[in-house]
């Protein structure tokens, strides 16, 4: 799996060598598998979109280009895929901070993206424990928020959200559930947008049920299909948590014939006195095509 995406990030190097727009269905052919399980696999292992990726590759090849100095910005700009000089150094000043014209008098530190390239680390002193399970339609009922993507550290938005639950509301969320996973989980939906930290997205503090929502809560109807559980224990928070989508996009998927499919992520914590918490990520998967 890692050479065919390796193959496939030779494509995005280049598209934007060329300065022509980055196929990601295209790319995503070339590392045999759909689109939608490409760019969640990258953006959890790489750490942003491919898309952001593709900006910083074009824009730290174009900065050279600045900073020779014998084109006309202009040229540097259709260079790059660019069909006007204010809307190249509005890119470059997304990447670099500084607009291309500034940059090319006062020649100040700049930004320089490498090529991402995914390695095997082989270990195997550990086993993943996990189950694939199939389910039918869910009904997710809780409470909903738009927050913000974190990949790594404490997310306030998140925190202060869970924090303003009434405990009587939280009691009768978990009062809900019916069926696994059990208890209350945390939902997020990002749907098939970028994944880039700082992302909007909906976060429930829910409960799996059979159950219709009350008046005063809120309901999610997610498709039947299987389910990828990883289960982890004593889990610190919240890089113990996080490192959960990490070993899914670097251990686990590149292991096994599987990959994701549409839809929210789950997440179930049984936590502990000293901080920690037993783990269950919830993840909607369906098989690699032969």
């Amino acid at each position: 799996m890692l050479e065919r995406f390796n193959a496939a990030l030779d494509l995005v190097e280049e598209a934007v060598r060329a300065g022509e727009p980055v196929d990601v269905a295209a790319v995503s052919r070339r590392a045999g598998t759909s689109e939608h399980h490409f760019r969640r696999t990258f953006s959890s292992l790489a750490g942003f979109p491919i898309g952001e990726y593709a900006r910083r590759r074009r824009m730290t090849l174009a900065a050279a280009d600045v900073l020779a100095g014998g084109r006309p910005l202009l040229d540097v700009a259709v260079r790059h895929g660019y069909g006007s000089t204010e809307a190249f150094s509005r890119a470059f000043r997304a990447v670099h901070g500084v607009g291309a014209g500034e940059a090319r008098r006062t020649r100040p530190p700049l930004v320089s993206q490498p090529r991402v390239s995914f390695h095997l680390t082989v270990e195997g002193s550990s086993s993943m424990e996990y189950r694939i399970i199939d389910k039918p339609e869910l009904r997710v009922v809780g409470l909903r928020a738009r927050i913000p993507l974190v990949h790594r550290g404490r997310n306030a938005a998140m925190e202060d959200f869970v924090d303003g639950i009434a405990p009587a509301v939280a009691a009768r969320i978990e009062a809900l559930s019916d069926q696994e996973p059990a208890g209350v989980v945390s939902v997020t939906d990002v749907r098939d947008g970028p994944r880039e930290e700082g992302t909007e997205l909906d976060y429930w503090h829910a409960a799996v049920t059979s159950a219709p929502a009350p008046a005063d809560l809120e309901e999610l109807r997610v498709p039947a299909g299987a389910w990828l559980v990883l289960s982890a224990r004593r889990s610190t928070y919240p890089e113990g948590l996080q490192q959960m989508w990490l070993d899914a996009y670097a251990g686990w998927f590149p292991a096994n014939p599987w990959r994701t499919r549409p839809g929210p992520e789950l997440l179930r914590t049984q936590w502990h006195d000293d901080g920690t918490a037993d783990a269950e990520l919830w993840l909607p998967v369906e098989p690699e095509p032969a």
